[in-house]
């Protein structure tokens, strides 16, 4: 990772800090986490729920939930968006239980892609992409959790683990596993 990428990164995570210690000493200060953050919780919660009206309401108890519990909100060298994540999924899943409703699978062709080269070596990419969408739907929730933190949110492990509270190996080798079950599903 080249050194300007590096500052852009340490830059972004003290910029979350301090706005978190501002919305502290002044809950009006939340707006510039919540307008930072909005647009990409939005998108992660409608890819998992996939309807807009459903999306705006769990986005907004999100933000809801973690102006009321920012006083929890411990830095650990992550962005503020971890937290959200963590909380989004959480959210979601109430969503799913509550209403008894079975999540959505939104996807884009470069997570086909992607996903492709982590699980072949031959030329079945073409088919992948046309079935995709059915065989991660087959995943159970939570390993369809990796994947989609993984893929498409596009997170690192160590945000994964922070998210779903857990150890860093441990997320990988969950995703990893999950890429195993996702592979065996498209191979049948």
């Amino acid at each position: 990772m080249p050194l300007n990428s590096i500052d852009t990164i340490k830059q972004d995570l003290h910029a979350d800090d301090e706005a978190v210690r501002n919305a502290r000493a002044n809950p009006e200060n939340f707006r510039l986490l919540y307008e930072k953050y909005y647009r990409q919780i939005f998108l992660f919660v409608l890819h998992r729920v996939g309807e807009k009206e459903t999306t705006a309401d769990i986005t907004s108890q999100v933000f809801l939930n973690a102006f009321v519990n920012l006083e929890k909100f411990r830095f650990k060298g992550l962005p503020f968006s971890s937290w959200l994540y963590r909380i989004s999924i959480n959210e979601c899943n109430s969503f799913f239980k509550k209403n008894k409703k079975e999540r959505q699978v939104i996807l884009n062709n470069s997570l086909a892609e992607e996903l492709y080269e982590e699980m072949f070596n031959e030329d079945m990419l073409d088919e992948l992409k046309l079935i995709l969408p059915t065989i991660l739907e087959k995943l159970k929730p939570n390993d369809f959790q990796f994947i989609e933190l993984r893929y498409l949110e596009g997170m690192s492990f160590r945000e994964m683990a922070e998210i779903l509270d857990i150890t860093e190996s441990h997320a990988r080798v969950k995703t990893y596993r999950s890429l195993e079950k996702l592979r065996k599903l498209f191979l049948k």
